[in-house]
């Protein structure tokens, strides 16, 4: 294992045994683990039997707990970032998390980077672990052309969901993106006024997990066949 690296290691979706032997093997062996809620990374690991410990990072952590992480990385620490599901920086924080830990890697770095030709250095300190992926699984199994495809994250809660939707009705190859159990009948609802009635799409619901569950067919079939769900969504248009 890399001295100070951030592992950014992807965890089950909703499944325990969805993680790889490399992904357990990373969390037993680092120093700390970086995590979105640490109740849910500790259930993980318990089924698994690792005792490490955790540090939550999530979209509410501020600048300083970054510097608290990259101290750690100064001190020569190992860390794995995980979310509460699925690969970490896919509609998560993570991201901002690695752009801080490679903008600080260049800094530090800068004299044997500018030594090296460009795409060379070799020492990157963000390494990752795959693993599962919502989005992947989720068009895995829709049947839709994924040689192309535009992942949309979340809707927005408020502003500019007319305009998000919209994006999505356009879109010239397949459409992805996540929605909450809470919000899922509304969203639908609001997709139904911008999309053409006979394209087809693909809802997956709890993906991996006891009570998974998916739709498929136009909008107004899907909205018919759904009830007050709660759960974690994929729904996927065809291009």
């Amino acid at each position: 294992m890399q001295n100070n690296a951030i592992y950014v290691v992807a965890t089950p979706i909703g499944n325990f045994g969805d993680i790889s032997l490399r992904a357990l093997e990373t969390l037993k062996s680092v120093d700390v683990i970086l995590c979105e809620d640490t109740r849910v990374t500790k259930n993980l690991l318990n089924h698994y039997g690792i005792k490490k410990p955790l540090m939550s990072y999530h979209q509410h952590s501020d600048a300083r707990k970054v510097k608290e992480i990259l101290a750690l990385l100064d001190m020569g620490k190992n860390l794995a970032l995980v979310t509460d599901a699925g690969t970490p920086g896919i509609s998560d924080p993570g991201n901002m998390l690695v752009q801080s830990v490679v903008a600080s890697m260049a800094t530090s770095s800068k004299g044997e980077i500018a030594s090296s030709p460009v795409g060379t250095h070799h020492n990157d300190s963000v390494i990752p672990i795959p693993g599962a992926s919502a989005v992947i699984t989720a068009l895995s199994i829709s049947g839709f052309p994924t040689d192309k495809f535009t992942f949309f994250g979340f809707p927005p809660h408020k502003n500019k969901r007319q305009k998000y939707f919209k994006e999505i009705a356009v879109c010239e190859h397949t459409a992805v993106f996540y929605e909450s159990g809470h919000r899922i009948l509304k969203c639908l609802a609001e997709l139904k006024e911008v999309l053409q009635p006979e394209r087809k799409m693909v809802v997956c619901r709890e993906l991996t997990k006891k009570f998974e569950t998916i739709y498929r067919g136009t909008i107004d079939e899907v909205i018919a066949n759904m009830k007050n769900e709660k759960g974690e969504f994929v729904v996927i248009i065809n291009s």
